[in-house]
């Protein structure tokens, strides 16, 4: 028990620590959140055009469009600009919130995958630290990649770096110590 709940506070910290540096100091994400000096006039537009919160990809056309009618737009629109648009009428800022939250969830993933470790019957260092990188893979492939393929992220490059780098720090710290002789 000692070994579960001490590695899930530091794998957590570990997961925690890496999404910090990799979206503030090292700002991997940039390209996910450039600036542009026209964003004021960009958000009174969208503000005044938009009705509602929500997400929006241009273009497309209004639910219950025929297939056919879809593939039309489709098709007139290719080689010209595209867009995604996540858009809320308010910004909620609560930093305390949302790094307590973040937090939590990654204590989560760390016992998660300590709980999946526990199932081999001969665990090793290398089980440990591939089974960690396997697991960031699946959700890099599951979640990040999968939307790269539609929407084309221009931070995809920074996902895998944190899975590498994260999935793998934890890999380190998890199969030094649950593999240790206590």
């Amino acid at each position: 028990m000692k070994k579960t709940i001490i590695g899930t506070i530091v794998g957590g910290i570990i997961l925690f620590m890496w999404q910090f540096l990799s979206w503030t100091a090292l700002d991997l994400h940039r390209p996910a959140q450039d600036y542009t000096p026209k964003q004021d006039s960009i958000l009174s537009y969208l503000s005044a055009n938009l009705e509602k919160e929500g997400g929006y990809f241009l273009p497309t056309a209004p639910k219950g469009t025929s297939f056919e009618e879809m593939e039309k737009i489709t098709n007139k629109s290719i080689g010209k600009p595209w867009a995604t648009i996540q858009y809320h009428s308010s910004l909620e800022y609560n930093m305390g919130m949302n790094m307590g939250r973040a937090l939590v969830v990654n204590l989560v993933l760390a016992w998660l995958l300590i709980w999946l470790l526990g199932q081999f019957n001969n665990n090793s260092f290398g089980k440990t630290l591939s089974a960690s990188l396997a697991v960031g893979f699946i959700v890099y492939l599951n979640s990040a990649y999968t939307s790269h393929v539609w929407y084309h992220l221009f931070d995809i490059r920074a996902f895998l770096i944190d899975v590498i780098a994260m999935w793998g720090l934890t890999g380190i710290w998890l199969g030094w110590w649950l593999n240790r002789k206590a």
